[in-house]
């Protein structure tokens, strides 16, 4: 590495590091005077406030934002060398404008290795801590219960619900078959069904349970008002427990998510969406500093302010064209591969088009 990869990179590295403290300090203030009411009205400890919640924000914060702080990094540092003449020093010298690109890329892999780590193994840890720290002492939603319901709890063993509440631990058209080689032996249905958390058991109200023999016709039909019943299924299987995908680590992630398609319960889009991302938004640290290089390495009148105006509105655009696509995704009208992926393809396209433009 030459003294001029060096310089690069130390004014790329601390120029990123310095805007993400600044942000995340920035950020910090603005949340808490959005929370302070909370804390003071449920009484939240200063310990419990600072190394619990703020310490495990932090993290979230930066890796979340960090595609956006890589731009605006390159494109403030680059700018000022391209003002101070210094790009047009490096190119002159004989260094061309593909080899002044190492460098970045050196930052750049840095950044994505420690976006990556933070991103799949330190913030689902942070965040359980920093999630139930906001379950007690700041107002939350209540969570959500899922409706159409189909899973297999065990092999041959199917279970249908129409809806089930989760503040009500309770469900409605509850249907359980059972199979054996294809055929089905047996099919309870119970227009409720009720969690009893002392007995450990569902309570099944206004039942009908059929047996059915070879030939599969019903044998025996029997009905009745209510009956207890020990089924292989918990009341936490049906609820969509707020942000419960951020507080998994990759592999964690990655298990659930065959968990979930295996029993058929359906519903995995958020899991995978995020699971895609841990792995897309590191990589598009290197698409955002091709772009960032590309623009600013051109000395212009508008001096630093326009490169900055500029990087600004591509790195919303990019958060823009981002969040649209992950919602593409969530309501089933996109692959969740694609939607994460997109973003970094099309601007994958403008940076080589950028690149072809820059001066070399």
């Amino acid at each position: 590495m030459k003294k001029l990869d060096l310089y690069i990179l130390k004014k790329f590295l601390g120029t990123y590091f310095f805007i993400v403290i600044l942000i995340i300090l920035i950020v910090i203030v603005f949340d808490l005077v959005e929370k302070m009411d909370d804390f003071l009205e449920s009484q939240a400890p200063l310990k419990a406030i600072v190394f619990d919640y703020y310490l495990n924000l932090m993290p979230y914060y930066a890796n979340m934002l960090s595609p956006l702080l890589v731009f605006i990094s390159v494109i403030f540092f680059t700018s000022k060398m391209a003002a101070q003449t210094e790009i047009i020093a490096i190119l002159s010298s004989g260094v061309s404008f593909r080899r002044m690109l190492w460098p970045y890329f050196l930052g750049s892999l840095v950044i994505a290795i420690m976006s990556y780590l933070l991103g799949s193994h330190v913030i689902p840890v942070a965040n359980r801590t920093r999630i139930d720290f906001e379950n007690v002492y700041v107002k939350t939603k209540k969570e959500i219960g899922l409706s159409d319901i189909h899973m297999q709890i065990s092999p041959g063993v199917y279970v249908y619900m129409g809806r089930y509440v989760s503040f009500r631990e309770m469900g409605d058209r509850f249907n359980i078959e059972k199979y054996d080689d294809r055929k089905l032996v047996s099919r309870l249905y119970a227009k409720t069904i009720t969690y009893d958390s002392l007995k450990c058991c569902w309570n099944l109200k206004h039942y009908t349970r059929w047996d059915f023999g070879p030939d599969g016709i019903a044998h025996t039909i029997t009905r009745g008002t209510e009956i207890d019943s020990v089924i292989n299924i918990v009341p936490s299987d049906f609820k969509a427990e707020r942000k419960s995908y951020e507080m998994l680590t990759s592999t964690e992630l990655t298990e659930h998510i065959n968990e979930l398609k295996r029993r058929g319960i359906g519903g995995t889009g958020d899991f995978e969406i995020e699971l895609y991302k841990r792995y897309a938004s590191p990589f598009a640290a290197f698409i955002l500093t091709l772009i960032g290089v590309s623009l600013a390495s051109r000395k212009t009148r508008g001096g630093m302010g326009l490169h900055i105006g500029l990087g600004l509105f591509l790195s919303f655009a990019y958060i823009l064209f981002l969040t649209i696509s992950t919602s593409f995704a969530v309501n089933g009208n996109m692959n969740a591969i694609l939607s994460v992926w997109l973003p970094n393809i099309v601007f994958s396209i403008i940076g080589l088009i950028l690149y072809n433009k820059a001066p070399k």
